[in-house]
């Protein structure tokens, strides 16, 4: 069967403009040959709706764009991914579905079975759940239709503890089913993509049959969605892989063997996957927002300097200014930085000093203060002065303002509220401080767009004469790893204590990320590029007391 791969990048709640890309996709894919056309889960209406849901007249909007679909469908079946109505008087109001259809009609429509709610998934509050995943026969060949999860339940995977032993896939291995479709909204992280793989591939040898496998693309909120749509033959073995973070359209003949046809980004190194989602992921959030333009205050380090990379990559260097706000501490290397980077890149630069602003602030709380000394209320000043001016300037030029703290630093606090976390976006929140400079270092592989002297000099929040980053944390590379495993990871201090790491900095680093959880929770919403992100998946209480 000659299969249609529609990896598309839906915009959330936009039934009109999803609709025409289905059916522009559908249309291109019947022209190439196809004779059925595969869309990702939640096509109609984008992952992840979440409460929209819950809104009186949004699955009856869905229901009827997927008619207006339907109604363009001829004699190609289309699988989509869409929200149908439970019509019964028990559980949740909605299905997650695909609906096959043909010839104008929905000829049959399947559920999903299980419901992910977990890490960043909450299904489970929408969605009622099928018991069994549907075979529908279509030019004599038996078509098991399985969506997302249904496929996850593989003995490697922690997950098919949760779904009290239904196994879709097993189901489907007595159906005897001559071709199984997954329609899938799969959001990336790093890794995640051997893992997919294997999922897909495993199920095929388990079931004795091809299988296409369409994911979503695109960037949605803090979620980022890869696309690598694949299909195997029924020994498992890959036959197509479509693009990574970019839509893609493909036919794929399953009765006819040929080398495997791999689109280069399919599969690529790890740094060049974390860029991609990045850009990708900065990029649809502003323009799906409605943002043309960003700022970044560019303070002359390695962070600022990423996220400028990345913004011009993602919007273009016509449509970035980058900032500079000296204050009287600020060092005339990271000025001088902060120009030849934009000079680099391209893009705009403006130089608005801060000296006087903070003497303001000082002199108008000067009689408050009087007889406490200096400390980092003094330092956070420069920082708040700064966000109000960037801040400011945003609403001015409507650009989107983006924040440049990495994971290290929203971890442990090591950032200002209404400082340097003013923002819409937090671009680098889920990257560790080693892979800002890892990804900096691959950005630079061919010639110099971040100044050597940036990755290569001390880090520094220029907040106090002569600070450097150490004098509060410890080494990047034993910070970043005490944080994978107590974030992450979910390690107590004592299991962290008996992997090596001295025990007074575990106890600082952890008691750090606990009393800094009010911070996050008001910081911009950040990309997810791992498995745990400070953000919707990562659920701790702001009060509480208990301690690992």
């Amino acid at each position: 069967m000659r299969l249609g791969l529609a990896q598309l990048n839906p915009i959330v709640g936009d039934l009109a403009g999803n609709r025409r890309k289905i059916l522009s996709a559908y249309a291109a894919l019947v022209a190439q040959g196809a004779e059925l056309v595969v869309f990702p889960e939640l096509a109609v209406c984008g992952y992840p709706p979440r409460d929209l849901l819950l809104k009186r007249r949004f699955v009856p909007d869905v229901v009827a764009s997927l008619d207006l679909i339907t109604a363009e469908i001829g004699e190609v079946p289309a699988v989509i991914g869409t929200v149908v109505a439970n019509t019964l008087n028990t559980g949740r109001p909605c299905f997650n579905a695909a609906a096959f259809c043909h010839r104008g009609r929905i000829v049959a429509t399947a559920h999903k079975c299980l419901l992910p709610t977990y890490d960043v998934f909450d299904e489970d509050r929408y969605f009622e759940p099928a018991s069994s995943p549907l075979v529908v026969t279509h030019a004599g060949q038996r078509i098991g239709l399985t969506i997302c999860e249904d496929i996850w339940t593989n003995p490697m995977l922690g997950t098919r503890r949760l779904y009290h032993g239904l196994d879709p896939l097993a189901q489907l291995i007595a159906e005897k089913c001559d071709l199984m479709v997954n329609l899938s909204a799969s959001p990336w992280h790093h890794g995640k993509g051997d893992v997919r793989q294997r999922l897909v591939t495993d199920a095929a040898r388990a079931l004795r049959c091809p299988i296409v496998y369409v994911n979503a693309v695109g960037g949605n909120d803090e979620l980022i969605f890869d696309g690598r749509s694949l299909v195997t033959d029924a020994t498992g073995r890959v036959t197509a892989g479509l693009a990574a973070f970019t839509e893609d359209l493909r036919v794929v003949d399953t009765a006819a063997p040929t080398a495997p046809q791999l689109t280069p980004s399919f599969a690529q190194d790890d740094l060049a996957d974390i860029y991609a989602a990045l850009v990708l992921g900065l990029r649809d959030y502003a323009h799906k927002s409605g943002f043309k333009r960003a700022l970044v205050a560019l303070s002359g380090g390695i962070d600022s300097a990423l996220v400028a990379v990345i913004a011009a990559e993602a919007l273009g260097p016509a449509n970035i200014t980058g900032v500079s706000l000296p204050s009287s501490i600020s060092s005339q290397h990271s000025r001088d930085d902060a120009r030849l980077l934009a000079a680099n890149l391209g893009i705009a630069f403006e130089t608005i000093p801060i000296a006087d602003a903070v003497a303001a602030a000082e002199t108008a709380l000067g009689p408050v203060f009087a007889g406490r000394p200096r400390d980092v209320t003094e330092e956070n000043i420069q920082a708040r002065v700064r966000g109000v001016l960037m801040m400011a300037l945003s609403n001015k030029s409507g650009a989107l303002l983006l924040t440049t703290g990495n994971k290290s630093e929203m971890a442990v606090g090591y950032c200002t509220l209404y400082g340097d976390m003013c923002g819409g976006l937090a671009v680098i929140s889920d990257v560790f401080k080693m892979q800002v400079y890892a990804l900096s270092r691959w950005i630079n592989r061919e010639c110099e767009i971040i100044p050597v002297n940036t990755i290569e000099k001390p880090p520094s929040a220029e907040l106090r004469p002569g600070q450097v980053d150490q004098d509060s944390l410890p080494p990047y590379d034993q910070l970043d790893a005490i944080l994978k495993g107590y974030v992450e990871e979910g390690l107590s201090r004592r299991d962290l204590i008996a992997q090596g790491f001295p025990e007074t900095v575990v106890n600082d680093i952890a008691r750090k990320v606990d009393l800094n959880e009010y911070k996050r929770k008001q910081a911009a919403p950040g990309l997810k590029i791992t498995p745990l992100a400070f953000g919707v998946g990562r659920r701790i209480p702001i009060v509480q007391k208990y301690v690992s």
